[in-house]
């Protein structure tokens, strides 16, 4: 806590030692930290960008190199007795692009070199294993103590060249041997944790490693890294009500909103919501809810391989899979999903111990929006897409439920899209009016069942259902029948709003829509 009373964020700070010591803001993960270090040997843990990975490397370090008053008040201080000094060597691969041998050549240049200043070096040792390997047995004998190996991002080089098979199995072959110095050192080491973000099978990098516990998808370790709903609305409750105040909101309100924002994510099938934490303290630090993740820029490879697959995007809103589907090594991508999962774009919401089957969705709408609106400009092929405009329309019309300035505007839009005899298909209409919906930040659902069929597309505002039917040279009309005869709208009878089908045709000479036509009841 800052003295003048203004609490300070480490926004962007990753090393433990300086939030504690500055006094920024530090929700306690030590219990957990001492029951990892307490119950096993070698580690691996995969979490998305931004979400605490560096911090929990660097909160590892201060404690294997016995720095106890750093810890003072924190949960670890009541069940550490020892607070034992070992040689700690960290490796950051964070600190370059690796677009060639020579990248990776010159992080294990300057990294082994700082090593080397303090435990010694030998002429003898040529390669990094071979420094590597004399480092933990000097560092070792120097210290009499076994040694604690850290590896922050080690998946940088690998993520880096996966454009480039040829310079990627270089790197990993580097790698390879590299890592295979922490089994011939095992007497000698006391810790190994690694870290990143993708997971890259055990054989092609840590074949080595047959004790390697990958803790990505334990319950017991899942809030390890993130924020969790119970340490928001206790350690940070102060800054969630200044946040309310701030915008003319209750307590309530503003927890509901950072919620529908920057939570959902679970790691494991019985995972607590967890925030993401960059978003959320950027959001209590500026007091708005902006979409702080996507500020680096649009997911460009994630577009590319979606497109690359054929892959169906409304199914990420809520799609079935096991472990092995999602949970995968990436180096040779067959499918958008292990990637998708991994980066944090989708995240579990559900789990059947029967089927031992996920369900993966968007974790929450600043990942949803933010996604959705870096495909749209992919789909109409149009990088000057006025999408800002037309999306505020949309919501502006639904909000007076003005259907017909609705689907003008829609009409509108699918005859301005660029000729492309690849798209003339009903899926691609019908993803697109998907894609404009779900920008809307209203309730959008696609293929919803009903007892005897599949609704295409339903749109829920704070009054009306609307009910949509998405047909491709047929007609409007023949449309709503199937509305009808089909029962799409008996599932919400009972709901109260106002229940409204609409038929909707695509012509694919004229590439837009044709006809349409809605029925209230």
């Amino acid at each position: 806590m800052g003295q003048t009373g203004r609490r300070k964020y480490p926004i962007g700070m990753q090393t433990f030692e300086r939030i504690v010591e500055e006094g920024y803001v530090y929700i306690d993960k030590t219990a957990l930290i001492y029951d990892l270090v307490t119950s096993g040997k070698v580690y691996f843990l995969g979490r998305p960008r931004r979400f605490g990975k560096s911090l929990l490397v660097t909160t590892l370090e201060a404690y294997f190199s016995g720095k106890k008053a750093l810890f003072d008040g924190l949960a670890i201080a009541g069940l550490e007795k020892e607070w034992t000094e070992y040689p700690v060597l960290h490796f950051d691969f964070s600190g370059t692009k690796y677009l060639s041998v020579a990248d990776l050549e010159g992080q294990f240049r300057i990294q082994l070199g700082r090593w080397e200043e303090k435990y010694g070096s030998s002429r003898t040792e040529q390669t990094p294993a071979e420094r590597f390997q004399g480092i933990i047995r000097r560092a070792y004998e120097k210290t009499g103590k076994p040694v604690v190996f850290l590896v922050d991002e080690y998946d940088a080089p690998l993520l880096d060249s996966v454009s480039n098979p040829e310079l990627q199995n270089e790197l990993r072959n580097m790698l390879r041997s590299f890592y295979s110095v922490v089994k011939m050192s095992d007497a000698m080491l006391k810790f190994v944790f690694i870290t990143g973000i993708s997971k890259f099978s055990q054989m092609s990098i840590f074949s080595e490693l047959n004790s390697l516990q990958n803790i990505s998808m334990e319950d017991r370790f899942s809030a390890i890294c993130g924020i969790t709903a119970s340490e928001l609305a206790t350690c940070l409750r102060v800054d969630v009500q200044a946040l309310a105040g701030h915008n003319g909101q209750t307590y309530v309100q503003a927890c509901d909103k950072l919620r529908r924002m920057y939570d959902g994510y679970h790691f494991s099938p019985n995972c607590e919501d967890i925030y993401n934490p960059f978003s959320l303290l950027n959001a209590l630090n500026n007091k708005n809810y902006n979409k702080y993740w996507f500020s680096s820029g649009t997911p460009t490879f994630l577009i590319e391989l979606l497109r690359k697959y054929d892959f169906d995007i409304e199914s990420l809103d809520g799609m079935k899979a096991p472990a092995e589907q999602f949970d995968a090594p990436t180096e040779q991508i067959v499918s958008p999903l292990p990637v998708l999962y991994q980066s944090g774009y989708l995240t579990i919401k559900d789990y059947d111990p029967e089927y031992m089957e996920y369900t993966l969705a968007y974790p929450n709408e600043e990942v949803r929006l933010g996604f959705i609106g870096s495909l749209i400009p992919y789909y109409v092929t149009d990088p000057n897409f006025a999408r800002n405009s037309l999306i505020t329309g949309i919501v502006k019309d639904l909000r007076r439920n003005d259907l017909e300035s609705c689907m003008q505007r829609i009409t509108t839009f699918f005859a301005s899209i660029p000729y492309d005899l690849n798209n003339k298909t009903e899926k691609h209409f019908h993803t697109l009016f998907y894609l404009l919906f779900s920008m809307t930040g209203l309730y959008v659902e696609s293929e919803v069942k009903s007892a005897v069929g599949r609704a295409d597309m339903v749109l829920k505002t704070e009054t009306h259902i609307y009910v949509f039917e998405l047909k491709l040279d047929g007609s409007a009309e023949d449309a709503l029948k199937q509305i009808d005869s089909k029962g799409y709208l008996v599932p919400y009878t009972c709901d109260g709003r106002k229940l409204v089908k609409v038929g909707v045709n695509f012509d694919s000479a004229s590439r837009t829509v044709r006809d349409w036509k809605a029925v209230g009841q």
